[in-house]
């Protein structure tokens, strides 16, 4: 972890290791039986309190097993599928872009032409994390009469250039690229939905909630710093207004929120959709108040990096910074506020043309510091 910190190592083999050991695998079961989100939540959370660089890995893995899992491509849920949840091929999400062009915040820059055998595509798209040259993303491009259509993209395919552009002060070590398609082919077999207007609004629970693990992940580290803390300064903290098992009662209440959630990521209602996206908001806020009271309770030593120190001092910057990555990078407001402004699914399928009002999606991902 030292070294992802620090040096933004991209931690490769321990994603390879996770896959072996089954923390892919729940949520896109390969026997037919329901996605077992909760099991790959709990996952990740395991990760995300050690890790959150790697934590982050895991969810982009796991959003773009949920893509293939909940495609009618036979193909890629026979190919490529068992290789992403054993962990023997890794990938990334690639559709924070796209579903902010959804609900019209900005224009969709991809654009694909209908060729034989698949499409040709053209745009850039900036920050996708979890990749490499022989890793893996979902993307979504629009075509001329409107239509949108989602795909996967291979790193190798001729045509397509990821750039390494920026370095990140919260999550390096992501391996976080942007995308450069200049007239890159993607094959029918890579097609995820063409159009995408009955497939996103299935993905979009899903998405969206298994982002909880990162949250959970790192409020449990925050409440273990805190009581490190507490072992030499509970005389002045036992002052404070917000203790360890205050937090521990409130991730007990978001984990039962969210794992009831996990029970029907198939609910299309409006109903059901609110309480996702207020859910994910309240984790992100909760990871930030967490944070904060982490540095109170471990007051000015929290900032000595010399002899025992060290390690909780880079413990309480990291908590305190990857919080703020699970506030601002998977802020759920903005859909939060297209959810209540918009009607119903149900009153509204035809959601993905150029200007409408899309169904409401996940929280911004790879675009704020993946």
């Amino acid at each position: 972890m030292h070294d992802i910190d620090l040096s933004g190592v991209y931690p490769e083999e321990v994603m390879h290791s996770l896959g072996a050991a089954s923390a892919y695998a729940p949520h896109a079961p390969m026997d037919g039986s329901a996605p077992d989100l909760e099991s790959s939540i709990r996952a990740m959370s395991v990760v995300s309190e050690h890790c959150l660089s790697t934590g982050f890995c895991v969810w982009c893995q796991d959003a773009l097993g949920w893509y293939i899992a909940n495609s009618e491509n036979e193909t890629l849920k026979t190919t490529l599928r068992p290789k992403l949840l054993t962990g023997e091929t890794l990938g990334g999400t690639g559709l924070s872009t796209p579903m902010k062009s959804l609900f019209g915040i900005e224009k969709l820059r991809f654009k694909g032409e209908r060729v034989d055998g698949g499409y040709v595509v053209t745009g850039i798209l900036p920050w996708v994390s979890n990749l490499g040259d022989d890793h893996y993303f979902g993307v979504i491009f629009s075509l001329s009469d409107g239509r949108m259509v989602m795909a996967v993209a291979d790193c190798a395919t001729d045509g397509l250039k990821i750039v390494v552009n920026d370095e990140f002060v919260a999550l390096d070590g992501t391996r976080t690229f942007a995308e450069q398609f200049r007239k890159a082919f993607i094959p029918d077999e890579a097609i995820l939905a063409a159009p995408i207007d009955d497939y996103i609004p299935r993905i979009r629970a899903g998405f969206i909630l298994l982002q909880a693990g990162m949250a959970f992940g790192l409020i449990r580290n925050c409440i273990d710093l805190m009581d490190q803390a507490g072992q030499s300064l509970s005389h002045v903290n036992r002052h404070l207004p917000d203790q360890p098992d205050d937090f521990l009662e409130q991730l007990a209440g978001f984990e039962r929120e969210a794992f009831e959630l996990c029970q029907t990521p198939y609910d299309l209602s409006k109903k059901y959709f609110v309480r996702v996206i207020e859910a994910r908001l309240a984790a992100g806020e909760a990871t930030v108040a967490a944070a904060h009271n982490t540095m109170l309770h471990c007051g000015a030593r929290g900032y000595v990096t010399r002899h025992g120190a060290a390690a909780s001092a880079r413990g309480l910057f990291r908590c305190h910074r990857d919080a703020h990555h699970q506030a601002v990078a998977k802020d759920a407001r903005r859909s939060r506020r297209g959810v209540s402004v918009s009607g119903g699914d149900e009153e509204r399928r035809q959601t993905t043309s150029p200007g409408s009002a899309a169904p409401p999606e996940g929280p911004d991902v790879e675009r704020t510091a993946s």
